[in-house]
């Protein structure tokens, strides 16, 4: 089956604007304006019951359906903030298929009629954000962004915006702030981004994700129907899974929702290298519960739903795989550090929260955990989970208590064994101690 979104694997140089518009581009985006009313492509988005690929998983078409039309200011903003650790899917679209991007941007813009369009990007895409704006104003130049778009009296800008590295600012409200030059924290919610006083420049703004609108230009020329046949009836469409860690042919796959994790892994990325056994599954980055790899877990399929039941969370399906030599313990120590260097720090739960975790987890990589300090592990984020601003404190979480349920027997040898794990450059201890400075209370007494 040729690829939706990929499509830089079937014809090359897709990437340049004569080859994309010979191989059907921005059809969508005229279809749009000249066949439809803005309600119109909206009720054929819902129809098609596209879910966002960032995540969430949220009905795109009802995230539309939410701007209120009577604003004269609106905005679509494209996330390409992609820091979840694992994944690389919108940086290829971005690459390799970036006017697909631009082209279902312009289609969402035209459904809610919104002002202008910005595409922030993460600040080490700074090469990737100088081509892009060059294919915008190829664009532009086609009458397909600016002004009077395609005749229809409509104006409607584009702009590229660079981050400055912050994994928060892929959480839609600190991007929002960011953007506005604001500090890149979560916003106080509500006011929701869709509604006055939450959105871009707190005009009413819709926040979708790359490969999100990827997916709408072929919606539009093909139908809703024509989507639902690929997947599932909840989770139709195809995905990309961006596959690495112990995995043989570790890239990105387009594949239909709905295949099997055991297809996936082993079928399609080639399995677990040098004959090793697979022994646990991030499916959505560091971000999401850790499963273990049983057959029941491999033979479910790959759908929002599914994988929720699962436990865990197929996110941006960014699935990073771990073998049966792979120290638990150690990965979830690693997933801490990660949260706490990027906690904002604004809500109390999670800034103090990632900071202890990070220290219990010290002590344990150092071979001084005690069963208390398991108790701590199993009580700390518990006490973050639906308590803060963001997900992050959520995200930060979850590979602690998943960990802890699916491997609890490796956190008994840390404790039974105490391991001394080679200390480096590199260990989570040599980052604590050169940050000690930040928390006086860790290196007092009544400490955690």
């Amino acid at each position: 089956m040729a690829h939706i979104l990929l499509r830089d694997l079937d014809i090359p140089d897709i990437w340049q604007f004569d080859t994309y518009v010979a191989n059907g581009g921005y059809e969508g985006l005229k279809q749009a304006i000249g066949n439809h009313t803005p309600a119109e492509v909206i009720q054929i988005v819902l129809d098609a019951n596209l879910r966002g690929r960032g995540g969430a998983g949220f009905p795109t078409g009802r995230k539309w359906s939410f701007i209120p039309q009577n604003e004269a200011v609106k905005y679509v903003v494209v996330n390409a903030d992609e820091s979840e650790p694992g994944t690389f899917k919108d940086r290829q679209l971005l690459e390799k298929n970036p006017h697909q991007v631009i082209e279902g941007a312009m289609i969402a813009a035209y459904a809610i009629q919104a002002t202008a369009v910005y595409i922030y990007c993460r600040g080490e895409f700074w090469d990737l954000a100088h081509a892009l704006e060059e294919r915008i104003e190829e664009a532009r130049q086609a009458n397909l962004v600016g002004e009077n778009v395609l005749g229809s009296g409509w104006n409607c800008p584009m702009f590229v915006h660079l981050g400055a590295g912050a994994y928060i600012c892929g959480e839609e409200s600190a991007l929002l702030n960011s953007l506005q030059g604001l500090l890149g924290q979560p916003r106080v919610r509500p006011p929701f981004p869709a509604q006055k006083g939450g959105g871009l420049y707190y005009e009413p703004t819709v926040v979708n994700n790359v490969e999100t609108l990827a997916n709408v230009p072929w919606i539009l020329v093909n139908g809703a129907d024509a989507f639902k046949q690929i997947g599932t009836s909840e989770s139709p469409g195809p995905k990309i899974f961006c596959m690495s860690g112990h995995i043989a042919r570790p890239g990105n796959y387009e594949l239909p929702l709905g295949i099997t994790f055991r297809e996936l892994i082993f079928e399609h990325a080639g399995g677990i290298p040098n004959g090793k056994q697979l022994k646990g599954i991030l499916p959505s980055g560091a971000s999401g519960p850790v499963l273990r790899a049983t057959d029941e877990v491999l033979d479910s399929p790959l759908t929002y739903e599914s994988v929720a039941k699962l436990g865990s969370t197929l996110g941006s399906a960014s699935f990073i795989l771990m073998d049966e030599d792979t120290d638990m313990v150690w990965a979830a120590a690693k997933m801490a550090h990660f949260f706490k260097h990027e906690s904002c720090g604004k809500c109390t739960p999670c800034r103090e929260g990632t900071y202890w975790l990070e220290r219990i987890y010290e002590r344990m990589m150092r071979g001084e955990g005690t069963e208390h300090d398991l108790h701590l592990l199993n009580s700390v984020p518990r006490q973050m989970v639906g308590v803060v601003l963001c997900a992050l404190g959520d995200f930060a979480a979850n590979p602690v208590l998943s960990t802890l349920k699916n491997f609890p027997d490796e956190y008994e040898r840390y404790i039974r064994q105490r391991p001394v794990r080679e200390q480096t450059a590199d260990t989570l201890q040599d980052y604590a101690r050169k940050e000690a400075g930040e928390h006086p209370a860790a290196v007092g007494e009544g400490g955690l």
